[in-house]
């Protein structure tokens, strides 16, 4: 009875990662159709809503996921479904532009406390030895928005209206809500002093490392994905749809990764890192050097998300270790990382893009794996004098 439980509550998280994802994702593909809603606007205006998104997201992080560890990470996460819910509500309905910005602005609030608080439940539910197992099921979600949630959005906006896709993920995010408050058994919380902010978990001895890890590990993968599709399209001349087909591969591979995190439970995170950090800037020195060539980026692209799946999988599976007393206050701090990385991927790449091209952007992407490389081999050479 009890194996027939965890699927269920496995699923519930995974399907709340897809639902946040997809209205995160959902926007950019149907911002020429929103703007046709509202007259004077243009989809360049309608992605600011997106933008702002992105940022409430990183403030409610840092500011309110906290809540996790001081009500519980399922209650925070119930409250948090259903403020997204009602936001989404407001954007389906919304009569003026800046209506639908402040109704994504209030969506960005709600994520920043479900997501840390989605990390927390997966590492409460996971089975002793099954631990990155259990977190590369729930970080399908992401794939899920990426190469369903984001094709469903364009096919319902065509088909009905853009209306139609906020209306969806609004329900959906109230049957989640439902399904989490209903499921009791969510594992044993760390009972503990939770902090008052999510800023006291930097004074966790041991996170800064991890957390400058994180850091440079997201600007290499947003500064480069970031200008995948200008790259495909104004340098390489190719068509819209290839570079769709990039991200779509992408996708499947981040996906495809996800049974491969019963290997890293195997045999150990150590050895697994050292593998997965060398695998990845391997990975990026690839795609520099076959910039000029389409087919073999493709394949790069799946390899790509295999590698990042996973070295994603070893990270936060190493912030949720540090402290689990304060596992909810981390993973708002992994959050607000992850969401300021957008910005600052872009923004820093941006310059080297102009200026050096893709394969130079490659190149940095690789480079700024390399900490995170050389920690996971710090921690492996103390495992083996340890063992010695």
């Amino acid at each position: 009875m009890e194996r027939a439980v965890i699927p269920r509550r496995v699923l519930l998280l995974t399907a709340a990662i897809a639902v946040i994802g997809a209205n995160s994702l959902a926007l950019s593909p149907i911002a020429a159709t929103v703007a046709t809603s509202f007259p004077g606007r243009s989809a360049a205006d309608v992605v600011t809503a997106a933008a702002l998104y992105g940022l409430a997201t990183a403030c409610s992080a840092l500011l309110l996921a906290s809540l996790s560890d001081r009500i519980g990470a399922e209650r925070a996460l119930v409250r948090a479904l259903l403020g997204l819910s009602a936001s989404l509500g407001v954007a389906a309905l919304s009569p003026a532009l800046w209506t639908l910005v402040a109704a994504q602005a209030l969506a960005g609030l709600a994520a920043g406390v479900a997501l840390p608080a989605i990390y927390t439940l997966t590492a409460q539910v996971a089975e002793k030895g099954r631990e990155s197992q259990t977190l590369s099921f729930v970080l399908t979600g992401w794939t899920l928005s990426l190469v369903v949630g984001v094709g469903l959005a364009a096919l319902l906006a065509d088909l009905l209206h853009w209306r139609a896709v906020f209306s969806l993920l609004a329900l959906a995010a109230v049957g989640l809500a439902l399904g989490v408050s209903r499921c009791h058994d969510w594992g044993v919380r760390t009972v503990g002093e939770a902090p008052s902010s999510t800023l006291k978990a930097l004074r966790i001895p041991g996170i800064h490392s991890v957390l400058l890890n994180v850091a440079a590990y997201m600007t290499a993968f947003y500064g480069l994905y970031t200008y995948l599709g200008p790259y495909l399209g104004e340098v390489l001349q190719l068509p819209a749809s290839f570079a769709g087909l990039a991200i779509a591969v992408y996708g499947l591979g981040f996906g495809a990764a996800a049974p491969l995190g019963r290997l890293v439970d195997r045999y150990g995170a150590t050895a697994a890192a050292c593998v997965t950090f060398a695998g990845l800037m391997l990975v990026y020195l690839g795609l520099m050097a076959a910039a000029a060539l389409p087919p073999v980026l493709l394949g790069l692209c799946l390899a790509w998300g295999v590698a990042n799946h996973l070295g994603l999988n070893l990270l936060m599976r190493q912030l949720a270790e540090i402290d689990p007393a304060q596992r909810g206050a981390i993973m708002g701090l992994y959050s607000a990382i992850t969401y300021l990385c957008v910005f600052a991927g872009a923004l820093l790449y941006r310059p080297i893009f102009t200026h050096f091209g893709f394969a130079a952007c490659a190149w940095a992407s690789a480079m700024l794996v390399l900490p995170a490389l050389g920690w996971a081999l710090g921690q492996w050479r103390r495992k083996q004098a340890a063992l010695e």
